[in-house]
């Protein structure tokens, strides 16, 4: 998620009745209807909020036969807030605090050749996200890169590089657009 996303994330905050639906769901799970009765508006209003909360994430959704229960997500709720509090002070990710240094150095010493070659992608989530760590760390934050040159970047590390390129986006440590590449902030980066 790029400083704009971020932006994005808060403007779709910016209306009181998503941060009345936001307060429900607080509660626990509920269906359209239930939250249109509580706030007492019409269901195609609740629909168009619903909407917008969806798109950044903070809605989550559970269908039961022909009802639909929305619940939110607060996972992005807090790393939106975290994200927001911490942009621009180089803060730490939720993987590399709970690695202490000496694993870090005992996972990159097991994942890498001297020669900085990845030997094997690893399984297991907590090496996986020191090895990608390791590997954006020549990438610069702010500079959006085209996918050849992203290609080519991490080609230095394994052949397999389209499979590298997706886990950047997948853990969040990447954002794609138009096949245009930008590292999110470290406050971003997260276990799923």
């Amino acid at each position: 998620m790029q400083l704009n996303k971020i932006v994005e994330f808060h403007k779709a905050l910016g209306d009181l009745t998503r941060i009345k639906i936001i307060a429900l769901l607080q509660q626990g799970p509920l269906h359209g209807q239930a939250i249109a009765e509580k706030l007492g508006l019409k269901p195609p209003t609740i629909t168009h909020h619903i909407a917008k909360l969806r798109e950044v994430g903070l809605i989550r959704e559970r269908r039961d036969k022909n009802t639909i229960y929305f619940s939110l997500n607060t996972k992005i709720l807090e790393m939106n807030a975290n994200a927001i509090l911490s942009v621009g002070t180089g803060g730490v990710s939720n993987m590399e605090m709970s690695v202490t240094e000496e694993e870090r150095i005992k996972i990159i010493q097991n994942f890498f050749t001297k020669e900085g070659k990845l030997k094997n992608y690893p399984a297991q989530r907590k090496k996986k996200l020191v090895v990608l760590t390791h590997m954006v760390k020549g990438l610069e934050f702010g500079r959006v890169y085209p996918e050849k040159e992203i290609n080519e970047y991490l080609k230095q590390f394994h052949e397999d590089y389209a499979t590298l390129r997706r886990e950047l986006i997948m853990c969040q440590y990447m954002y794609r657009e138009n096949n245009q590449y930008e590292l999110n902030p470290i406050e971003l980066w997260w276990l799923k």
